[in-house]
């Protein structure tokens, strides 16, 4: 990899995680020049000092390396593999770095196909959230080659702190799929505990302070426990996302032959949320889902 300020970068996907992630590779020194079909997310970019570029084909063609951050499989397929793609108009040797949450079937696709045109892939999904982004501290699982894994290493290090190479192509897919889970499961959790304080006539924020403290001790009742107890829903990370992210891990289990009894619970438990008129709302709305199910819905 050469220096920040000769190693031209397309970013594709500006979105809540994607802007952010940009913003930062141009202060590193980064010349990127970015696509999105929303005109705000453009607009923002530019005022951070992109260059907007007006079609994939455009930023790939300025590209050494291109990432993309998209919101699900049929995106990264129709942008990545589709005509005016970004393997359709790829310089030799680019370095492809899909950072999108998809299925793991997605990303071995894409490899294949990548490397039959002469262009290294790795994908790449984070996890961190809204607030990783911006601060540059994503934690990211990547799935490829090990020599290109070490080629994109120093853009990487630019977004995440925690940056693994975790196996082949879609590796990081699967892992991806583990985090959600993991995730989706912990919020549940921390929502059952909220009810149950409250139920109890207890303080909810001061449990939440102790188990924090604890060995329930997490990063979501890092984060959360307070906007939670509050009722504040904004999204950094939609439930519609991570019903989507839920069907993956289902399908990943389905297709390593294993059964995840509680995924089931709580991908069931995120589809209800969205069924419920929450989709839009960060996923920590599965409280409001919990206190709906224990009859407790709250006013705020």
């Amino acid at each position: 990899m050469t220096e920040p300020a000769s190693t031209p970068i397309g970013f594709i996907g500006l979105g809540i995680m994607g802007g952010p992630m940009a913003a930062n590779l141009l202060k590193a020194g980064y010349p990127v020049v970015g696509y999105d079909v929303v005109p705000a997310a453009l607009e923002k970019f530019t005022a951070a000092g992109g260059k907007a570029a007006d079609s994939v084909a455009a930023v790939a063609a300025e590209s050494d390396v291109v990432i993309t951050m998209l919101p699900d499989s049929p995106f990264v397929e129709e942008v990545v593999l589709g005509s005016g793609g970004v393997l359709e108009h790829a310089k030799p040797g680019l370095l492809l770095i899909d950072m999108s949450t998809i299925r793991p079937d997605t990303s071995v696709a894409v490899g294949t196909e990548a490397a039959s045109r002469g262009v290294r892939a790795l994908d790449a999904p984070v996890s961190g959230g809204e607030k990783g982004a911006i601060d540059g501290v994503l934690s990211i699982m990547v799935g490829g080659e090990e020599e290109v894994f070490a080629a994109a290493l120093p853009v990487l290090e630019v977004l995440g702190k925690t940056i693994v190479h975790v196996g082949p192509a879609g590796a990081g897919q699967t892992v991806k799929a583990a985090n959600q889970l993991v995730v989706g499961g912990t919020y549940a959790l921390v929502a059952e505990a909220i009810v149950l304080l409250e139920a109890s006539g207890v303080d909810a924020g001061r449990g939440l302070d102790v188990l924090a403290g604890g060995l329930a001790g997490s990063r979501i009742l890092e984060l959360k426990r307070e906007s939670m107890v509050a009722r504040q829903f904004a999204p950094g990370f939609r439930i519609d996302l991570h019903h989507k992210d839920m069907g993956i891990a289902i399908a990943a289990a389905r297709e390593a032959g294993v059964a995840l009894p509680m995924t089931g619970l709580v991908a069931q438990l995120i589809a209800s949320a969205r069924a419920q008129g929450y989709g839009s709302l960060d996923h920590s709305v599965l409280l409001k889902v919990l206190e709906n199910l224990s009859g407790r819905a709250s006013t705020a």
